[in-house]
This record gives C-alpha cells, structure tokens and sequence, in this order.
C-alpha cells in the first residue's frame, strides 16, 4: 500500500509540474502524466506488468519475439506472387544454381589447345582472318543453362564415343548469319543480315554442320595428348528441350568461347557433363602432363630390392582332412590320424594360406626336404 501511494504521489507531482493548475490546461503534459501512470502500474490488478512493459520500452525485456505469417514464408522461400520468393531462404540454398565443383586444372590446358587449333581450322575453313578466344569456363547445372540458352540458336549434341558419354554444343545467332554470310561470299564490312522469327533453312543447317564437325575434329585432337578420344556429331535440334542430354540437376561444364571475323563474329558455347568427363577425371585432377599422384619412382626401386631381402617362413603340407568339429574335440592324446599320402605323393608348399610350389619329400642329411618339381596352380577361391 505504501508504494502504491509512492506511485500515487509521484504521478501527481508530474502533474502539477506539468501545469495541471492552469486553467487552459496542458495536453501534453495530461498526456505526459498518463504515460507515466500507465508505466509505473497504476492499476492494482495488473501483477507487476507495467514494470515488465518499461523494461522492454528500455530495450531490456527479455520475451521471445513470434515472426508473423510474412516473415515466416519469407524465410521459407515462399513466392508471394512478386518473384522475390525464388531467391530466398530454404529454397534458395536446394535450388542454388551455383555449384562448387573441384576444379580441372588440365581442362584449361585442353581448352587453350583448343582455341589455338579452331583458330588455325576456322581460317581454313573460312577463308577469312578468325580470332578465337576463350571467355571463360564455367560448373553448373544443367538445367538451369538450358534455360540460360538465348533462342533463336543451334545445339549440336555429340558423342564421345571412348567415354560412351555425350556433349553439347551450342552455336548463337549472331555466329550463324555471320558464318552463312562468309561462306556464302559475303561482302567484308557490312553487317550479316538477320530475320529472327523464322525456322533455319536447310543451306544454314548444313553449313553450320560443316562449322561443328571442324569443332569437333579440333576437340577430339586437343584432347589427345590426355587421353585419345573421338567426339562424333549426332544430331542438330534448334529447341533446347530436343538437346537433353542429362539431368537437369546434373553437374556440367561450360566453356565459353568467342569467334571474330573482323566485323562479324558471335559465340560459341561447350558443355561437358562431368559424368562424360569421370573415365578421365584422374587425368584432368593433374596439375601438369604426367603428373604422378604422390609416386616416388626412387622409393618405388628401393622397395622393390628390399622385398627380395624379406624371409618369409614356408608349410609343407602333406595332406588336408575335413573332420566335423565334435570329432576334434574328442579327441585325445593317442588317437591317430591317418594321411592318405604315399611315399611318391606330391606335396604342396605354402606362403602363409597361398599355394606356391609342389614337390617331393626326401631327405637331405639328417633333415627332411622338399624337391620341388612344379609352380602351384591358384584356384578361384585361393585367388
């Protein structure tokens, strides 16, 4: 009771401090005067909640704080109609078009080689002064370039048939009218003429074949030096959903490469899934050409001569019986056993549980010897 006249006493001195004497009358300070009554618990049945209530007006409460529907679906990922759902939260991390994949330290060498030799074949191929260049090599998954890819363009699905896998190659507009244009006798400095909308004729789909096999010809040489292997055109298809090749999930790598014939030119884009690149993935994991993992061919000599220093201890066995395990039990000290082995009966050397050689007992001096006549054949289950 005490405090609650403390309370009592201090609100009315605000009050009066405020100005609640004048006969206007102050609204703020009314005002005032509420806000403190209200802080400091005026009301009897109120259980100490003002006191709660200024502790977190100070920034020192210590209540949970409950995330309303909005921010739940916000961090769940949930579209909202707007599209900025797509890209955040949960979804965000399983749907991530990036993906971390080690890196190819050889493939780059394998590209570079590439661009080097399409440089050397596109002038002959063209007739014209080419410049190829390497924009850069991508890891992502594949569905997410097809949807990436910009139409109208060509996609060339090859195969590598050592590998038994296959591979995509892409070629953009841009490219294909400007290659239609040259091998057509196009004149230099001026630019090739597009009508987008339309189905590619079957003069530019031969023509650009005839650019794809001598990609691929490129390809499969640049790739020898690693590994031999021949990459051959299958088919080409101008819708993207035609080129699947694997899973939209699955991993790919993705090399970009720029074509320029002075003013005209365009891009070249090459996808290789890992799963065609895993029969060689050893070889691309080098650092350099011949490269040996871990190998020390001085360690690998010095082994080697010392295994032919190692003594191991050999067994001659001259027979084997099968005996049910209550009959080794019982048996005791004078009961024999019988071999089923003669004088002239071969015997049979072991290394451990591996048959080396056979051969005759005999004897040399007062020993026991073995004469060996024979290397042991393996049988499936000792291999």
């Amino acid at each position: 009771m005490a405090d609650e006249d403390d309370d009592d006493a201090l609100a009315a001195e605000w009050e009066a401090m405020a100005g609640g004497d004048d006969e206007d009358g102050d609204d703020g300070g009314e005002d005032m005067a509420a806000e403190w009554e209200s802080m400091l618990g005026d009301d009897d049945g109120d259980e100490g909640g003002g006191d709660d209530e200024m502790a977190d007006a100070m920034g020192g409460g210590t209540s949970a704080r409950v995330l309303n529907q909005d921010e739940i679906d916000s961090l769940l990922g949930f579209d909202d109609g707007s599209g900025a759902g797509d890209q955040s939260g949960i979804q965000a991390i399983i749907n991530s078009s990036m993906v971390a994949y080690e890196r190819l330290p050889m493939l780059e060498v394998v590209f570079d080689r590439l661009v080097r030799m399409m440089s050397t074949s596109l002038r002959n191929f063209t007739s014209d002064n080419v410049e190829v260049s390497l924009d850069n090599i991508l890891s992502l998954r594949f569905g997410d370039y097809l949807n990436s890819i910009p139409l109208p363009a060509m996609l060339g699905v090859f195969k590598a048939e050592e590998w038994d896998n296959y591979g995509l190659l892409t070629v953009d507009s841009a490219l294909i009218y400007s290659i239609v244009d040259v091998l057509l006798g196009g004149r230099r400095g001026t630019a090739a003429m597009r009508i987008e909308g339309r189905p590619y004729t079957t003069i530019e789909r031969n023509l650009v074949e005839r650019m794809i096999h001598v990609v691929l010809g490129d390809l499969s040489a640049a790739f020898d030096p690693l590994s031999p292997v021949t990459f051959r055109f299958e088919r080409l298809e101008t819708n993207p959903r035609f080129a699947t090749i694997a899973r939209h999930a699955n991993a790919a790598i993705v090399a970009k490469l720029r074509i320029d014939m002075e003013d005209r030119g365009g891009r070249l884009e090459l996808l290789i899934p890992y799963a065609t690149l895993e029969p060689v993935r050893e070889l691309l994991l080098q650092m350099f050409m011949g490269e040996k993992f871990g190998r020390d061919s001085i360690w690998e000599n010095h082994l080697a001569n010392e295994l032919w220093q190692t003594h191991v201890n050999l067994l001659a066995v001259l027979d084997e019986q099968v005996m049910a395990l209550g009959d080794v039990i019982n048996l005791e000290v004078g009961n024999r056993l019988v071999l089923n082995t003669g004088p002239t009966s071969p015997v049979e050397v072991r290394c451990g549980d591996v048959p080396l050689f056979k051969g005759l007992m005999g004897r040399k001096g007062d020993r026991i010897a073995i004469q060996v006549r024979d290397r042991a054949r393996l049988t499936e289950e000792d291999s």
